[in-house]
Parts: structure tokens; sequence; C-alpha cells
């Protein structure tokens, strides 16, 4: 147990290098990739699949505490989600047409931008020094708030560009997220003691299912993401960043401290874009999966610099020096 915490350790530390590592690997050989997806398991795709995992382990991490924030920080709670689902959406569409972005890449920004904060907004957070409980609290009662207002929010957004079949993407999130974490939040009340004991070696298996689902996604759509240029990247980034400043100034309008701020800014930054991948596969059109794809690697990249930024307080250092 003790080298499985150990490589746990090394595998979080380089988990942005490793995502990139393996984006690289699957542009450059990507007939391995390519010959996996095409695996089902009981008839679902490996990374759909591998979403159910990532989530099922969510559950399995989940306490009671988390969801306690709700009652304790009502406001806090309802001031996140509110910015989360109304920034992200609004500003995926706004780049979208600013930028004119084809009709699929369009809707898949739209499509990222209408999902719930992923995980690892979790661990940015806590890197950043920031309201962990905040983070995790918003990331639970998004991802649950996810099968009715994503794909509202997709139908009333990106409904401009192609057909949108909401009720088919709310049984896919019911699929992919609710009932994995239910199932996992089921196991962890009746054995909690074991899994405190192989927490941390659990931690191994997001990570390591979203560098896979990283992979299989870029691997099928090389030339898309070469052909679709700075454009695409920029949009993303742009979506990305806007929705750190974005959720920090919130946060500073709402009288929060830097903690909250902190977590808001990162919570409302990130998406999950696993999460928008699998949703994306309703479309039928692999350049719709395009965006969130992108931000997987964008987001680890970009969320852990903010981080680092975050918890050496580089923002009151450079006001000091100024003075």
């Amino acid at each position: 147990m003790k080298f499985l915490n150990q490589v746990s350790d090394v595998i979080g530390k380089y988990f942005v290098w490793l995502i990139l590592l393996v984006a690289a690997t699957a542009m450059i050989v990507s007939e391995p990739f390519v010959f996996i997806l095409k695996y089902r398991v009981f008839g679902q795709s490996l990374i759909t699949i591998g979403l159910g995992v990532i989530m099922f382990v969510m559950g399995l991490t989940m306490k009671k505490d988390d969801f306690r924030v709700v009652l304790v920080r009502p406001k806090d709670i309802f001031i996140g989600c509110l910015a989360q689902f109304t920034i992200m959406p609004a500003l995926a569409f706004l780049l979208a047409k600013t930028l004119n972005l084809p009709p699929e890449l369009a809707v898949g920004l739209v499509l990222l931008g209408t999902c719930p904060g992923g995980t690892a907004s979790n661990v940015m957070t806590y890197l950043a020094k920031g309201d962990v409980a905040l983070s995790v609290g918003m990331t639970a009662v998004s991802t649950l708030l996810a099968p009715l207002l994503t794909p509202a929010l997709t139908y009333m957004l990106a409904g401009q560009w192609i057909k949108i079949n909401a009720y088919t993407m709310m049984v896919d999130i019911f699929k992919i997220v609710v009932i994995p974490i239910l199932l996992g939040m089921i196991l962890h009340h009746f054995f909690d003691d074991m899994i405190q004991r192989v927490k941390k070696v659990l931690v191994m298996i997001p990570i390591l299912t979203i560098v896979m689902i990283m992979g299989l996604c870029v691997a099928p759509n090389k030339t898309n993401l070469i052909n679709s240029g700075y454009l695409l990247i920029l949009a993303v980034c742009l979506h990305n960043w806007t929705g750190f400043l974005l959720g920090y100034v919130v946060g500073k309008f709402t009288n929060m401290n830097d903690e909250k701020k902190r977590a808001l800014s990162i919570e409302v930054g990130l998406q999950n874009s696993g999460l928008a991948i699998g949703l994306s596969g309703q479309f039928m059109n692999p350049l719709t999966a395009l965006p969130a794809t992108l931000a997987t690697v964008i987001h680890q990249i970009s969320g852990s610099l903010l981080a680092s930024v975050f918890s050496e307080n580089l923002f009151i250092k450079f006001g000091k020096d100024k003075k």
C-alpha cells in the first residue's frame, strides 16, 4: 500500500506532463488509440465507461460534510453555481458568435460551457490555498444540477446551429454522472473505513482515466485538431481564462474572502470537459468533441498555473512592488 501511495503522489505531481505526453503520443501514433476506441463494454464506448468510473470514484470519496456546506453556507454555494451556469454558457455562446466558429465547433464550445465543474477544480483549489470545502460543495451541487441545466442551456444556446435532443442528453448525464455517483456514495456509506484506508490510491483512478480519455479523444481527431488551428485554441483559452477572471470578480463583488474568491475563480473557470466529450457523441460529428478535447489539456495547464499564482500570492506581491 505504501508503494501505491507513492505512485499516486508521483502521478498527481506530474499529471499535466502526463496529459501532454499522452496527447502528443496520440497525435504521432494514433492507430493503437483508434483501435482501442472501437471496443464496446455493454454497448458503451470506453470514453463513456471511463467517465462513469471517474464519477463513481467521485461518489466513493464524497462525505456528508461535502453537502453540509450547502446547509451551512447556502449563499456561497448559490452564488458559485449561479455564476457557473450563467457566465460559462453565455461566454461560450458569445465567443462562438464573435469568432464566427463553424456550427460543429460552436456547439462543442457551448456544450463545454454548460457542463458543471470538474473534479480537477477541487485539486487546483487545494493547491491554490483556496476554500476547498466551497469548491467541493460547488462541484457536488453543480454536478447534481447538470441533468437539468446542461441539456436546457445547450438547447437554448446551441439549438440555432444544430438539432439538440435535450431528453437524450439528460438521460446520458444520468447514466454517466448521477447513477455512478450515487452508487459510489452508497458504497462509501457501508464501507467508509475501508475506503478511507485506500483513499489516496483511489485518486490515481480518475487521473489515469482522464489520461486514457485524452488519448482516445485526440487520436481520431488529430487531423481536425491540426486543421482547426489557432481559432479554436483561442476560443477555448479565452473561455477558460475569462471564466477564471469573472469568477474572481464575482467573489470580489459579493464580499468573499481571498480563499473563497480563489475557489470561485477556479470552480467557474474549469468545466467537466470529460463530460462534454461524452455528451458530444450524440451529435454524430467528431468536430463537436474538439473544444472539450482541447480543454482537457488547456484546463490542466492553466489551472495549475493559476493555482501557483494564487498559492504564492503573486498578485499581492506585484502590488507591493509597484508601491
